[in-house]
């Protein structure tokens, strides 16, 4: 089959490996389409906290259809299709996984979406509800609008019952962002953030969403008003702010961290729960996730370096 691989720290290659076998209570899935994540792109960079040892296949979320499983493995049944989380090994033909990690796939989810969905979406749901307490009626800034998380973030705000306000550096994602539900855009390469958040929403929003970091972060924490509260979610810019505590302290602003990885990773049941509700809402029609650009596996060096240069709109799944 073929798979993509890093070989050495810094690109990847598409080669022919060996085929995949079930472990003990494993499936495999035959992959339809690979989500591609930031993360993704610092595996191959070494830039990650976890650093696999090249040879690997890069690729942590993927959808397609069971096509073998380990005995007594368990799961759903032979030729059901699945999403489901891998850490390494989704950029492939293949890829053997936990059975009690796959997922059927509502019938309104087609395959790339499928892929890219739960790290996104997951993502905005624990950190705006869970982690920031994100009530019907409020504000939010998103930075970050019309990248991946971020327009998970803008549609699950709505669905949340929240208000909208995305920011984004290019016409091209704000436009996206504004497709997704958000209620108005600001240009976070030429407007003042501050000002403009709280033009939008006086006195200032409640909430801001940051997978950003960097120039963005401190004039978008003077946005929040009283009580305020700010989620950090990454650094996609590449850079961690030093954000001023003085601001902090004003106004009794709240800066709370949200690490929805690690979380769901030692929470798995109520990750399973989580992940549940958000397909519920796809499967009821409350939510309708953004059709990612797709990509063949052979385009992978391009989309990860597209990635992490911030070029792209959305997200990508790669289709083997």
């Amino acid at each position: 089959m073929r798979s993509v691989v890093c070989e050495e720290l810094g690109s990847v290659v598409v080669r022919d490996t060996g085929p995949v076998e079930p472990g003990p209570g494993q499936v495999v899935v035959a992959v339809e389409a690979a989500g591609v994540n930031y993360v993704d792109g610092l595996f191959v960079q070494g830039r990650y906290q976890i650093k696999p040892e090249p040879p690997f296949v890069p690729g942590s979320e993927v959808a397609g259809t069971i096509v073998a499983a380990a005995p007594g493995a368990g799961g759903p049944a032979l030729g059901t299709r699945v999403l489901a989380m891998c850490g390494l090994g989704g950029f492939a033909e293949r890829v053997a996984v936990p059975a009690a990690s796959v997922v059927p796939v509502p019938d309104r989810l087609d395959a790339a979406r499928a892929a890219t969905f739960t790290q996104s979406h997951c993502t905005g749901l624990f950190g705006l509800r869970e982690r920031g307490g994100l009530r019907p009626g409020e504000t939010v800034l998103v930075l970050g609008a019309g990248g991946g998380v971020g327009l998970a973030a803008v549609q699950i705000a709505k669905a949340l019952g929240a208000r909208v306000l995305a920011a984004a550096s290019s016409a091209e994602k704000r436009d996206a962002a504004l497709a997704a539900g958000a209620e108005a855009a600001v240009d976070t390469s030429s407007d003042d953030v501050k000002e403009a958040a709280r033009e939008w929403s006086p006195g200032g929003v409640d909430l801001v969403y940051d997978p950003v970091g960097g120039p963005s972060a401190d004039p978008a924490l003077r946005a929040l008003r009283e009580f305020g509260r700010y989620l950090v979610i990454g650094f996609a810019s590449g850079t961690i702010p030093s954000l001023p505590l003085n601001q902090v302290l004003l106004r009794n602003r709240t800066v709370t961290g949200v690490d929805w990885g690690a979380w769901s990773g030692t929470h798995p049941l109520e990750q399973r729960a989580l992940l549940d509700e958000l397909l519920a809402l796809v499967a009821d029609g409350r939510l309708d996730p953004v059709a990612p650009r797709t990509a063949p596996l052979e385009s992978a060096p391009a989309v990860l370096d597209d990635l992490l240069n911030r070029r792209v709109v959305g997200k990508v799944a790669l289709i083997p």
